[in-house]
């Protein structure tokens, strides 16, 4: 596996953070890979900036930050603005269509989803907004399987969310494989 540079950014509440934990846990736990994952966010609680980095390999990782993501997901417009032009070129740029209008194309594979409104839509709750991202990311790159990001949830949620976050994790699956075709 070549080592797959994860930077995930939108405000604080979305849940980045929370989704490249859940991710690097997958991948070490349930994958045998090798991660790191690193985390910045704004003062604010809610609504400020939040970006996370996940490295994910199967050899050893020197540096713990992402300069240069091979992967880069946007939930909002200021994440956007502020980190597209770090994306590798040839890379993946996965973006939700109701937060984000992508105003210049980076040299990347440009992937704009509909997450939040299927999400309200389908589930009725923003809240596993992160989890739907995700969906759609594994199945956009094939960092690591389903059951192993449900397995971590299982580790992580109480047992009434779980039914919720499994349809998240299936509905960004399916958005990630209707962007394939």
């Amino acid at each position: 596996m070549e080592k797959c540079r994860i930077v995930m950014s939108g405000s604080g509440g979305q849940g980045v953070i929370t989704a490249s934990v859940i991710l690097a846990e997958a991948a070490v736990l349930y994958e045998g890979l090798i991660a790191v994952q690193s985390q910045a966010y704004g003062p604010e609680a809610r609504g400020g900036a939040a970006r996370s980095d996940v490295i994910i390999s199967d050899s050893e990782i020197n540096f713990p930050k992402v300069t240069q993501p091979n992967v880069l997901v946007c939930l909002t417009q200021l994440a956007y603005n502020k980190f597209v032009p770090m994306i590798r070129p040839g890379g993946l740029l996965l973006t939700d269509t109701r937060y984000v209008k992508t105003e210049r194309k980076a040299d990347a594979r440009q992937i704009e989803l509909p997450m939040y409104t299927q999400i309200m839509e389908t589930i009725g709750n923003p809240v596993v907004l992160n989890i739907c991202m995700l969906g759609a990311l594994i199945r956009l790159q094939k960092i690591v399987k389903p059951e192993s990001i449900m397995k971590v949830l299982e580790t992580r949620l109480p047992a009434n969310f779980m039914q919720m976050n499994q349809q998240a994790l299936e509905l960004g699956i399916s958005l990630g494989e209707s962007a394939l075709q």
